[in-house]
């Protein structure tokens, strides 16, 4: 008789990923991980201390999945600041449930907007500051704004209150990038 498989962590991180992703966060749990491994929940929780701590490393890899999405490079795009923000929001629309679980759950709670939007190593600031010939705390402003406009419109995507539209988000986050660098160099 052949051993059996042994479930690694990895593979209970990426059935619960693949639990959010196609069932919602509100699915999550030690049963329906062993479920799509088709084992015990003894396996799954040989790896952890606590059903958060599982949860964590869930979040942590969807965390990941997101960044890789909204990062990724894509071709004829004239502005990397407004391409982030539309891929932020196609991720959302693609990735309903993980959009929910990553930022609409008690899981976001503890980041507080102030130190999202200025957060150490914010990789959009830099691009800001060169491009719009801003200064930091200018940058930090006007990402704040478009932060602010990106993130609603992909919650309203994510719960299904709008439709997809890239040529109307993509004039919208436009307005709002162009809008709030001018006002800002306005006030000098």
């Amino acid at each position: 008789m052949p051993p059996k498989a042994k479930i690694t962590k990895e593979m209970v991180i990426d059935a619960g990923l693949n639990i959010v992703r196609e069932d919602g966060q509100e699915n999550l749990n030690v049963r329906s991980i062993a479920a799509k491994l088709g084992c015990s929940t003894q396996p799954v929780m040989y790896h952890y201390e606590t059903v958060n701590d599982l949860k964590a490393d869930i979040y942590a890899a969807a965390d990941s999945f997101h960044t890789g999405f909204i990062t990724s490079p894509e071709q004829g795009t004239d502005d990397p600041m407004l391409s982030i923000g539309l891929r932020y929001i196609r991720f959302a629309d693609d990735e309903k449930n993980l959009f929910r679980f990553l930022f609409q759950s008690d899981k976001f709670r503890n980041t507080g907007f102030r130190e999202l939007i200025g957060a150490e190593g914010n990789p959009a600031i830099k691009p800001l500051c060169e491009a719009a010939k801003l200064t930091e705390a200018q940058a930090k402003e006007v990402f704040a704004t478009l932060f602010i406009c990106v993130h609603g419109i992909a919650s309203l995507l994510a719960n299904n209150s709008i439709e997809y539209d890239e040529e109307y988000f993509s004039g919208l986050l436009r307005n709002t990038l162009f809008g709030a660098v001018a006002v800002l160099k306005g006030s000098n």
